[in-house]
């Protein structure tokens, strides 16, 4: 059997139909839209308040609704008074806030004004130290202003040049020994020269560092800075024993720092100092008045930290007598001291607080060059 093919043909809308079917979906999408509208009014109409009742006669009367009518610039009042109120903002920052605000003026820091006599003492070099060593060298430490250079001068002539540290601190320590004899020393800054007001005066002896001295040397006078060595034993050194006035004996010296040193008259415990770090020490106790012509030994030990004795000098010496009637006089001259006077006179400079004593000295290491001194000279018995 032979099967029937069906059509394919499809049936295409009129043009009409289409029209007409947009037109009808138009409609209904537009009475949608009008029942949505008339709901949402109806609900805005319960808040609204309902408008006063005009009068049916004032309706149509032309006289009063000219009378209502605004015009002019009672009709336009709210905008006129906004521009009137920007404009006088704009006026008051132009002219009332501008000349009214506070100028800032940013002024530089001036330092205060500085006399000349605080910028001498200011940039002056000065001593800290001037120390004689074993070997016969020197050691100068000072200080001045800060990363600065400075000069070392010795009897008028420079010997070197030292940069100051961070804190003005300098050291000046040659190799070089030194030939006994006298030497001045003084400091000159460089950029600005400016030179030291103090010098020292250094006394080298042909016997050793151990009998030399060490002066600085001011307008007011002179100070001993380091005395000769009158007794040693290893690392303990004896640089002065002073008996002054008030029946009191002082001793300094020099020794290992942080231990201990005891003094001792005859045999008797008199106290103890503890060394600094600086190796220096100082001690002194009352022992009340020693009679003239009487031996006395004084012992110096130093102790470890168990408190054993490591070092130990003895000094025995017959206290003095002195008499008026064979008294002379000396005139100081610049760079002496007193130890150096006494050791001249008396033979021995540990008696130069018995000088002091004589002439109303208060401070032994201060004297000032022309000034008398008057010189007590032991008797003939002791003199044996």
């Amino acid at each position: 059997m032979v099967k029937k093919k069906k059509s394919s043909k499809k049936i295409k809308r009129s043009t009409d139909d289409l029209i007409d079917s947009a037109i009808a979906q138009q409609n209904t999408w537009m009475e949608k839209r009008r029942n949505f509208a008339r709901r949402f009014l109806k609900t805005l109409n319960i808040f609204a308040r309902p408008s006063p009742k005009k009068d049916v006669s004032s309706l149509y009367n032309p006289i009063e609704e000219k009378k209502n009518q605004k015009t002019g610039v009672y009709a336009y009042w709210f905008p006129i008074l906004c521009a009137l109120l920007v404009i006088l903002v704009a006026l008051w920052v132009i002219f009332v806030r501008t000349t009214s605000s506070p100028k800032v003026v940013i002024t530089p820091n001036i330092p205060e004004q500085v006399s000349d006599q605080d910028v001498k003492e200011i940039l002056a070099p000065t001593f800290d130290i001037v120390r004689i060593e074993q070997e016969g060298t020197i050691v100068v430490a000072g200080r001045w202003e800060a990363n600065k250079n400075i000069s070392i001068i010795i009897n008028g002539d420079v010997v070197a040049t030292e940069r100051t540290n961070s804190n003005g601190e300098f050291v000046y320590s040659p190799k070089k020994t030194f030939e006994p004899g006298n030497y001045t020393i003084s400091l000159l800054g460089v950029e600005p020269e400016i030179k030291s007001e103090e010098n020292v005066f250094i006394y080298i002896s042909s016997r050793g560092y151990k009998n030399s001295v060490s002066l600085l040397m001011t307008k007011d006078g002179s100070t001993l800075l380091q005395a000769p060595t009158i007794l040693s034993d290893g690392d303990l050194r004896v640089t002065k024993i002073d008996y002054l006035d008030t029946g009191r004996i002082v001793v300094t010296g020099d020794a290992l720092p942080r231990l201990r040193v005891s003094l001792a008259l005859n045999d008797k415990y008199l106290g103890f100092a503890k060394v600094s770090d600086h190796k220096h020490f100082g001690l002194g106790a009352d022992v009340g008045q020693l009679n003239s012509g009487e031996k006395y030994t004084l012992t110096i030990r130093l102790h470890d930290g168990d408190g054993r004795t490591i070092a130990q000098v003895g000094h025995t010496f017959i206290m003095p007598e002195m008499t008026g009637d064979e008294d002379t006089y000396y005139t100081v001259r610049k760079g002496d001291c007193l130890w150096i006077i006494a050791r001249n006179f008396l033979r021995r400079g540990v008696l130069f607080s018995i000088i002091a004593e004589r002439n109303n000295i208060e401070n032994p290491n201060l004297i000032f060059p022309k000034q008398l001194l008057q010189i007590p000279v032991p008797s003939k018995d002791n003199n044996k």
